[in-house]
């Protein structure tokens, strides 16, 4: 009998008065836009939850069923479904139009791994490749109407998957128009809500495919520290076990066991599988564990199970005993991921022990083929999906803070964040790929995805491509820097030379500044299921938010627009992007856009220390200024404000110290606006236990786009004084306590457009490179304007280069 941590509650079962038959079909009616439609002759339909489906317990819905000769329709407030004998001819009526229930214009989801594509012909931007390379279905389509068919297995009562499908076939159809988050939201009552991803998964990762010793692999850390850039995880590769497959083999056929009833026969190499500590690397692992876990990170294995257990691993006798199997043979124990037995004893004799060493989570990294089902050769079973399942419910029983890393096994994978994208190749156009395909995997909710930050493997180091990599790593899910074995490659960023490397580390330390933000949407991303990662379709439907699909709301507040293409010569990268109506601040340059209504397309010129990355009008960006490794609620922490009304709430708990307490810090910024002079505030609450937060928290407030003011501060309604310095804009620093109301204002005069371009441009041909004479006979023109017109006349007249007047007009028009 499987262990009762190795089983999840499911609810498969619909409501009785939400199912109907027709003909050769069962319909469920899951709500007004959703329905179960399944098709059997046999009339045999399946009640059991699947791999995909976990509920379908909802409540009765409202509806009317109807019989029209060779159609039947069923009605809900929202839409119509209409069926017919011919499946083909299914359809919905929704907002007055009929679209067939199929999958035309759907957005896409996500697919398993992104395993050696680069500039391989069957890459999925290749010439072609998409005829090789494709992205499974969404729940959103542009045409409004998704369907999803469940071919998954059934999930018994028992908690062990059975070798069987449904008699027919098992569709949902998602009829939400374009409400994609409405469309996600109900994925997530069928599938089960992404749970909560821990706080240290959004710090910076390192990883490297290298057989490190202990000693190496503590001064590699060592050197981060020494330039402080904060790490919150460690990862170990394959080579933490006896992986070396010259040495094995040597040794196996010296002892005439180099066979398959003793290695197996999946793995590609013999080394690949392992479970117990390499002690030439690693001679004392419990302490070197410690060590790194002293250092603040949390510590990641690699797993390659398909071979099973071998007879020179420290768990052999034990895992033969509970099993049924004779030891003294030395034989193989199968991996038989359909065996409770054999499942309970993966867990309790090869991984227990080293998680009481330090281990924290598993990287399970599976990508042998099928095994046979329970010996049978002939029903051959993919055992991805439990892999993923009971490692993420073992890990869930003995931790606050579960975490998997493995690859996406279908429709529910988000149930066990997070996602492994593979080993991809170093490339323009692998990068140039990622931000399309991680935003897109939310149409499935999968919204975890971790890639190997600056490629895997193959293709040339280049230092501008590094960069650009490890900036949209920033701004991706998941920051785990990584790559392949080979002695000549790393991705530490001191082996960046020219300034990259700095660069490199400092986009790091903002990765790290970003947890809080980071966090809070991993939040929404449970409670709300709001992605953390939205293609901006979901909140425009307009062409252009369709057609600009390499960027993505980042949270709630930002919008980004990765560099994917290298730069000119002139120095700056050219990326063609779009701005919905509104203000929008670049958080790095300071640069504002004014969108009218529709939104307008424009091309970003950006340098190497930047990606274009957008604040939106009244938008709340929380940042830890604390140093350090790990990611804890911050002693220090910064609120950039951009002008204009917003509203913002903090999430913070205090799971990573094992406590299920949760504070919630409240930013509600106003802004008003008269005779020429407008106030900016920012009002802030907070409610929770207080003991989550460091004690003695000192706030700092930063109003990022207003460059000076008269400043006031009141707390309790009362006004009190304040550390006056300011840099490079309006702020305040302030003793933060819980329960106080804070009010910060900043009072300034308003410009005009054209005098915030004329302060740009001063900025600006400061920053740019050319003649200092012609350089400053611009900005005397420009000074002299008195039109926007004017400004831009002068501009163009300009002998400078076109790069300078391209950079000098971005934010005009």
């Amino acid at each position: 009998m499987l262990s009762k941590r190795l089983m999840i509650k499911t609810a498969p079962k619909a409501h009785a008065g939400n199912i109907l038959f027709w003909e050769n079909y069962r319909v469920s009616v899951l709500g007004e836009r959703l329905f179960r439609l399944e098709q059997s002759d046999g009339g045999i339909f399946r009640d059991e939850a699947t791999q995909a489906v976990l509920y379908r317990d909802m409540p009765q819905s409202v509806f009317t069923f109807t019989k029209q000769g060779r159609r039947a329709v069923i009605a809900t407030p929202a839409c119509r479904l209409i069926l017919a004998k011919d499946r083909g001819q299914v359809c919905v009526e929704l907002n007055g139009k009929r679209i067939l229930a199929d999958n035309k214009d759907n957005l896409l989801g996500t697919c398993r791994t992104l395993d050696n594509q680069g500039n391989c012909e069957n890459a999925p931007w290749a010439k072609g490749g998409a005829e090789k390379f494709r992205l499974g279905v969404g729940v959103c389509s542009k045409k409004g109407v998704a369907v999803l068919q469940d071919d998954t297995l059934s999930l018994g009562k028992d908690g062990l998957v059975k070798n069987a499908r449904a008699d027919g076939t098992d569709e949902y159809i998602f009829a939400y128009g374009n409400d994609y988050r409405g469309a996600l939201s109900a994925l997530y009552q069928l599938t089960g809500k992404p749970p909560l991803v821990p706080r240290f998964a959004l710090g910076n990762w390192w990883s490297r495919y290298h057989a490190y010793t202990d000693e190496e692999y503590l001064r590699v850390l060592a050197a981060f520290e020494e330039r402080k850039i904060p790490l919150s995880v460690a990862t170990l590769d394959m080579d933490w076990h006896y992986s070396n497959e010259k040495q094995i083999k040597k040794r196996l056929v010296a002892q005439g066991k180099y066979k398959r009833e003793y290695i197996g026969e999946c793995a590609v190499n013999v080394g690949w599988t392992g479970y117990s500590w390499d002690r030439r690397l690693f001679p004392k692992p419990k302490e070197f564990l410690k060590k790194v876990k002293d250092k603040g990170l949390k510590i990641t294995l690699n797993l390659h199970p398909a071979d099973g257990v071998r007879f020179w691993e420290d768990g052999y006798e034990k895992m033969a005993k509970a099993v049924g199997r004779d030891a003294s043979t030395q034989k193989q124990i199968p991996f038989e991921f359909t065996s409770a037995p054999f499942i309970n004893a993966y867990f309790s004799v090869l991984h227990r022990p080293l998680e009481r060493q330090g281990v924290d989570f598993w990287w399970i990294d599976w990508q042998q083929q099928n095994i046979a089902w329970q010996g049978e050769r002939e029903r051959e079973y993919d055992p991805l999906w439990a892999l993923n399942h009971y490692h993420y419910l073992d890990n869930v029983s003995t931790r606050k803070t579960p975490l998997i890393l493995s690859r996406y096994a279908g429709v529910g994978s988000h149930r066990y964040p997070l996602g492994f994208s593979g080993d991809t190749e170093i490339s323009w156009e692998t990068l140039a790929y990622l931000p399309y395909f991680t935003a897109t995997a939310s149409n499935i909710g999968y919204t975890w995805w971790s890639h190997d930050v600056g490629g895997h493997n193959l293709g040339e180091k280049e230092d501008e491509l590094y960069l650009r990599h490890v900036q949209y790593g920033v701004f991706s899910p998941i920051n785990r820097l990584h790559c392949s074995s080979e002695e000549t490659m790393t991705k530490e960023p001191w082996y960046y030379l020219g300034g990259v490397g700095q660069l490199a580390a400092e986009a790091l330390r903002f990765r790290h500044a970003l947890v809080p933000y980071l966090y809070t949407a991993a939040y929404h991303t449970t409670s709300e299921c709001k992605p953390l990662i939205q293609p901006l379709y979901y909140r425009w439907d307009l062409p252009a938010a369709y057609a600009y699909d390499k960027q993505y709301l980042f949270g709630e507040e930002l919008l980004v627009s990765p560099v994917t293409e290298r730069r000119k010569a002139d120095g700056y990268a050219r990326i063609r992007g779009w701005l919905p109506q509104g203000v929008w601040t670049d958080i790095f340059t300071g640069d504002e856009y004014e969108i009218g209504a529709g939104g307008k397309e424009l091309t970003f010129l950006r340098a190497l220390d930047s990606i274009p990355v957008f604040a939106k009008a009244g938008g709340i960006l929380p940042l830890s200024k604390d140093e350090g490794n790990g990611c804890p609620n911050p002693q220090s922490l910064e609120v950039w404000v951009y002008k204009g009304k917003g509203s913002y709430t903090l999430y913070e708990d205090g799971k990573e110290r094992g406590e299920d307490r949760v504070f919630l810090t409240e930013f509600f910024a106003e802004y008003t606006q008269t005779d020429g002079a407008g106030t900016q505030a920012l009002i802030i609450q907070s409610r929770g236990t207080a003991s989550v937060i460091p004690q003695n928290r000192s706030l700092t407030v930063r109003f990022k786009n207003i460059e000076k003011g008269k400043i006031r501060l009141f707390i309790d309604g009362k006004k009190a004084s304040f550390d006056g310095t300011q840099t490079d804009c309006a702020e305040v620093k302030f003793p933060f306590e819980k329960g106080k109301t804070y009010r910060v204002e900043v009072g300034f005069a308003i410009e005009s457009k054209l005098e915030k371009q004329k302060k740009r441009a001063q900025k600006q041909l400061t920053l740019l490179q050319g003649s200092n004479v012609e350089k400053q006979a611009l900005y005397l023109a420009l000074k002299k304007a008195k039109t926007e017109k004017q400004y831009a006349v002068a501009v163009k007249k300009s002998s400078l280069p076109d790069v300078i007047k391209q950079r000098l007009l971005e934010t005009l028009w």
